[in-house]
This record gives C-alpha cells, structure tokens and sequence, in this order.
C-alpha cells in the first residue's frame, strides 16, 4: 500500500470547505422539496394556514408557521387556539417583538369561516401534515448547521477577504463559488475556461450567412446555482452592476440574460483578482462610460 501524501493546509481547508458547501446545498434543495410538498398538502385541506402566513416572508418556512402548525394541524384546531396559546407558540419560535399583534392577526386568521373536511378525513390529514412537517424541520436544521459550519471554515481561507469584497457575495455563496472553483490557480489558464464552466459564457454558432448566440446548457450547474444568486445580490450592492444589467436589457436582452451576462462579467474580475492576491474594486470593474452609445 502507498501512503497518501497529505495536502498542503490551504487545499485541505478548501476541499473541506467544498464538502460542506455542497451539503449545505443540498440540504436547501432538500428543504425546498420538503416544502413544496407540505404546501400542495395544505392547499388541500387547510389553505387558511397558507393564507396567514401568505404576506410574511419565508411563509410556512418561518419558525413561528411551523410551531403554530405543530400545534394545530388542521383548522378546527387552529380555530381553538387562545391568544395566550399563540403568543407562547410565537415565543417558542423565537419571536420577540410585535407578539400580541401577530397573535391577534393569526387568531382572527384561524376563525375565518373555510371550507373543511369532513372531522375524520381532516384528523387524517392533519397526521399526513406533521409527517410532512417533520421532514421540513429536519432540511431547515440540516441547512441551518451546515451553512454555520460552511462558513467558519471559509472565513479560515486566505482568499476569503478577496472572495466576499466583491458585492452580491456573503461568506455563504462565497464558500460556494470557492467550493466549484477551487483555489488551484493553475486550473484554469484564464477568465475564459472559468467562464466556460460555470455557464456564464455564450457559444456562438456561424453557419454561413445565419449566426446564433445560445447560453450553455452543459456546466457546472452548482456554480452556475451560486452565481445567479452572487448576480441578483449585486445588482444592489454595486451601483457598477446595476448599470451593466440596464444597459443589458436596453440592448434587448431578456433578465436571465442579463442576469447570466452580469455574472460572466463578475467571474472575469473575480479570476483576476485572485490571480494578482488583490480585493475587488469597483471603479476598475466598471468604468464609468465618457458618453452613453448613440442611437440607430
């Protein structure tokens, strides 16, 4: 047997980064899953919990919807439920301010007159919904620890200061973007090959007088996933980005394009600065243009 060579603690660090992020990846794609399917259910029998929770943001992914619906659920129950019972529910969930009026809102919510199954149908469904239930609190605290545990060993990497200087990227998909990339310079000779990868650059096609410019459909899709998150956040964070995007879809590009192209820009300037150990700026990302393009 040959013994392994150990890695250097820099690539240790980054592939312990990369097992992580990835699990915390799945374990938000798994939530997403444990939460269409809790929803579809709902909508059968108890669409009044959807609608308590419709206008606040994350829904029934919130802590207090899922006390509350581990409490009561289905809707004769949630009828019965006091004020004093919602506020300890809320409390419970980690609420800590505007409890009374929450507790008012989701009281009157409840006693809303709706359209019910039949007692036994609805107790049968409401079994179906903690089952349903329990699967989702176990993706939310999956994907909770992981993105913890992701980004205390991200923030140990030497590039995460150059990584998260960029806007639009928190330590979170920073460790993302880190796991896909790696921190192997050599690995990709320059900005174009990285692009490639991660599906921000377009392959266009010439066949005589016709010529056609489509997005890659073959990519890292976990990378590809990460920037389109890293690309909406900047569109925010970066006066630079938001103005690229405009002019992109002034020119007839439709969001996800613009969105795809805004990030194939980022990529690039993320490559260099890594290359030369330097932060992000943003005048050098974008440089304000002396004179806007004139029209046809």
């Amino acid at each position: 047997m040959h013994a392994h060579r150990p890695l250097p603690a820099d690539s240790a660090l980054a592939q312990a980064i990369a097992v992580l992020a990835r699990a915390q990846q799945d374990a938000v794609w798994d939530r997403t899953t444990a939460h269409n399917k809790l929803r579809s259910h709902l909508r059968e029998y108890f669409p009044g919990f959807l609608a308590a929770f419709a206008g606040t943001r994350d829904g029934i992914i919130r802590p207090e919807a899922r006390a509350v619906l581990a409490a009561a659920p289905t809707p004769a129950a949630a009828a019965k439920l006091t004020l004093a019972q919602l506020r300890a529910l809320l409390k419970k969930a980690g609420r800590s301010r505007g409890i009374d009026a929450e507790a008012t809102r989701l009281r009157e919510a409840f006693r809303e007159q709706q359209m019910r199954q039949l007692p036994l149908a609805g107790q049968a469904m409401g079994q179906q919904a903690l089952a349903l239930l329990r699967q989702l609190e176990a993706a939310c605290t999956s994907a909770a620890d992981l993105e913890a545990a992701a980004i205390e060993s991200f923030n140990q990497h030497p590039d995460a200061g150059i990584i998260t200087s960029f806007p639009g990227l928190g330590p979170l998909t920073g460790a993302r973007v880190l796991a896909e990339t790696g921190d192997d310079r050599s690995r990709f000779n320059d900005a174009r090959g990285l692009k490639a990868y991660a599906g921000a650059a377009p392959i266009t096609r010439a066949s005589g007088k016709s010529r056609s410019v489509t997005h890659r459909k073959i990519k890292n899709n976990r990378l590809a996933s990460a920037g389109y998150a890293w690309a909406f956040s900047a569109l925010t964070a970066s006066p630079g980005a938001r103005a690229h995007y405009d002019r992109r879809r002034q020119t007839g590009d439709r969001h996800s394009a613009a969105q795809r192209n805004l990030f194939n820009r980022l990529l690039g300037c993320l490559h260099h600065c890594l290359a030369t150990s330097q932060p992000y700026n943003e005048t050098t990302a974008f440089p304000t243009q002396a004179a806007p393009p004139a029209a046809a």
